[in-house]
């Protein structure tokens, strides 16, 4: 058998394989970024066990709520997002700030979640794809254009692509389909459907400037 059979033969009952398998991987991320820590800086991971800051308990501001959350010192963003706050939205695509699967907004600003400590974004506020829609369920109006225009193939880039957006029409609410491609073109498409998502997000500009 191979290790995922394993893992998967051994779910305890009452718990869904989604679920197990969400906790094996934090487990995982934890233990490989300790290890890494201790392996490329043993002074620092000694004098850091000392003062006791495996794990640290942070507060996050994600979309809007006060999340508390144990992180260590090399885990990223995309990591806890997923793996410890559930918001599994954001995607991990090639987890070295290329492809922009994992964006969110920093403060209003994209960046790729991947590649953000999250301990260095414990005085900032996070939005997840997850924070986009209103309290009463009402889309944002970039989530709209996107289900109007049936904007992705596969959808896997759609949330990094669809909080780029949303962080461009801040800036831009009324951008040509030039300034678009230019604004989308941290995240890739794997589906090449780059057609289809400026479409989307010029849809998405006129509803956006509907609302102002």
């Amino acid at each position: 058998m191979t290790d995922v059979e394993i893992t998967l033969a051994s779910t305890p009952p009452g718990v869904s394989r989604r679920t197990f398998i969400k906790g094996v991987i934090a487990a995982g991320a934890v233990v490989s970024s300790t290890t890494y820590l201790f392996r490329a800086s043993p002074v620092l991971g000694a004098s850091a066990t000392v003062r006791g800051t495996f794990p640290r308990l942070l507060t996050l501001n994600v979309n809007g709520q006060a999340r508390r959350v144990d992180v260590t010192p090399q885990e990223t963003l995309a990591m806890t997002l997923r793996y410890k706050l559930g918001l599994t939205g954001t995607k991990l695509g090639c987890d070295r700030a290329e492809c922009g699967a994992c964006t969110v907004l920093l403060d209003g600003v994209n960046h790729y979640s991947c590649s953000v400590l999250t301990h260095t974004v414990r005085d900032r506020a996070v939005t997840t794809i997850e924070g986009l829609e209103s309290p009463d369920g009402t889309l944002h109006p970039v989530q709209r254009a996107v289900v109007d225009t049936g904007g992705f193939q596969c959808a896997f880039c759609a949330p990094g692509f669809i909080m780029s957006m949303v962080a461009m029409l801040d800036e831009n609410p009324d951008p040509t389909r030039e300034e678009a491609a230019r604004a989308l073109s941290g995240n890739l498409c794997r589906c090449g459907d780059y057609n289809k998502i400026l479409t989307s997000a010029l849809r998405a500009a006129e509803y956006v400037r509907r609302t102002v």
